[in-house]
């Protein structure tokens, strides 16, 4: 039989009740009546629910979810996805950099505020209006190579891991020696007793665990980074939702979306139009699928962290609001300013810029200050990891953009954009593991500067290849993509470029 995941309306309704609760509406009268009709809770770490349900439940939580998106929400106004009033909201929205032809600002005193005495060498976490570099710090392909090399071990390190419990990867890693983790998961020496409680992701083992890696495998969180290569190619940087959207229909299959995406996706196909495909039945709008869609925006941006959040705001409104679109401009933005950065030490400023391109009042901003100021007080990650757990575990899902954002933020800082350190961190604290991987990897990655930067267990199993089903990209090499990357980050006008 087949279940198509993420789009059951059966399954659908439990997610919504949960989401919109997170959001500020009032639920509970709807649960009410989902739970009276006999309506199942959304299934923990799958898709979808493994039998179908009766064409009744299925009616009737097609009209509930009707009835959820119509609730108003007390969060509307401190959490807008309009880009001009996400932009009003932000104080200290980054200055475009000044033109090669004028003269450099200063670079800004150090906050005066002291850091935590635990961890002395970091700065303060609050965000700032520093202004970015300017355009002539451009990156070169050898740090796009970097990059995109970062993004891809980054996932690869978390792909078996992925829907495993916090305590199944300490507990995996550990049994081979491997904790803090330090290097790819291995299935060699692993009791099978505790494989049989806490089994790899089957999709991802065969292809991602040490002993079995050839090559990057697809996964969507490089998939979607070559869509973007694609989007600039086509459209050039003035690209519209509407062009996103038209992109995934001629390149993406169906069946390589998930979440968000594969329900927004369906949308258009229903013949909804951006941005309501991203509203309509759709309860994983704040989740982490905008977030893995950010890099390309940020790399293609280097020095303007407010160019790149807007660029990421017109490719996640597709399919995300509020606070999924907040995470991609984050990223995004955090990105822009990592691919200017002199040293990896760099990341507290490039985090502080992040966090001037959403609303300060922002569940998100919220748990990305959190998060920071934990791994700035605690020595131990394990301690940071514990407490965003408390935090976050019973409210949000595991792919849910705000706890995923910010156990990024904390691997990030605590390593000090260390590459292996922040990888490992953000991987070893749970969650979307592959996805949170990735990104730590991408910013740290450009942090380090060039490839040689990487350490060779990380990088040379990748053998410079990647799997993919977009376009004509499959069996590409890392270092044409950074290729690509340089050239579209100085072109200003659309253009069919060659793919590789």
């Amino acid at each position: 039989m087949l279940r198509l995941t993420w789009v059951q309306p059966e399954d659908l309704i439990g997610h919504e009740l949960r989401q919109a609760a997170l959001d500020g509406r009032e639920p509970s009268r709807i649960a009410a009546r989902w739970q009276a009709a006999g309506g199942r809770e959304a299934p923990l770490r799958a898709g979808a629910s493994p039998e179908p349900t009766s064409r009744y439940l299925r009616t009737l939580a097609e009209d509930l979810l009707d009835e959820l998106a119509d609730l108003p929400s007390r969060l509307a106004d401190r959490e807008p996805t309009d880009l001009a009033r996400i932009r009003a909201s932000c104080p200290s929205w980054p200055a475009p950099p000044p033109s090669a032809a004028e003269p450099t600002a200063p670079r800004p005193a150090p906050l005066s505020a002291a850091p935590p005495a635990s961890r002395p060498n970091l700065p303060p976490a609050e965000p700032t209006a520093s202004r970015p570099a300017p355009p002539s710090a451009a990156p070169t392909a050898s740090r796009y190579e970097a990059a995109w090399l970062g993004r891809a071990v980054g996932c690869l390190l978390g792909k078996p891991v992925e829907k495993l419990p916090l305590e199944g990867i300490r507990l995996l890693a550990a049994a081979t020696g491997n904790r803090p983790l330090n290097s790819y998961f291995t299935a060699k020496g692993v009791p099978p007793e505790l494989l049989a409680a806490h089994p790899w992701n089957r999709r991802s083992a065969p292809t991602s665990l040490a002993e079995n890696i050839d090559g990057m495998p697809e996964d969507d969180d490089l998939n979607y980074p070559l869509l973007d290569l694609l989007l600039l190619q086509r459209h050039g940087r003035d690209f519209t939702t509407t062009d996103v959207a038209r992109l995934w229909l001629d390149e993406l299959p169906a069946g390589r979306t998930f979440t968000a995406e594969r329900v927004a996706y369906r949308n258009l196909l229903l013949g909804i139009e951006p941005p309501y495909t991203a509203r309509h039945r759709n309860p994983f709008r704040e989740w982490i699928g905008a977030l893995i869609r950010a890099d390309v925006h940020g790399w293609t941006n280097p020095g303007d962290p407010g160019a790149a959040a807007e660029q990421a705001h017109r490719d996640a409104t597709l399919t995300h609001t509020a606070n999924g679109v907040y995470a991609a401009m984050f990223t995004a933005a955090v990105v822009a300013q990592a691919a200017v950065a002199a040293t990896p030490q760099d990341i507290h400023t490039c985090l502080r810029t992040g966090l001037t391109v959403i609303p300060p009042k922002s569940r998100l901003a919220q748990a990305v200050r959190h998060a920071v100021q934990l791994a700035r007080v605690h020595e131990d990650f394990d301690t940071v990891v514990d407490e965003l757990h408390a935090t976050h575990a019973d409210t949000h899902h595991w792919v849910h953009a705000v706890p995923n954002t910010a156990l990024i933020a904390a691997a990030l800082t605590h390593a000090d954009g260390d590459f292996t350190g922040s990888i490992c961190r953000a991987v070893s604290g749970g969650w979307d593991t592959d996805s949170g991987g990735a990104t730590a990897g991408s910013v740290a990655a450009l942090l380090a500067g060039t490839p040689a930067a990487l350490p060779d267990r990380w990088t040379t199993p990748l053998k410079n290849r990647l799997a993919t089903s977009v376009a004509d990209f499959d069996g590409t090499g890392f270092d044409a993509l950074a290729r690509l990357t340089h050239d579209l980050t100085h072109q200003h006008t659309p253009r069919e470029a060659p793919r590789p």
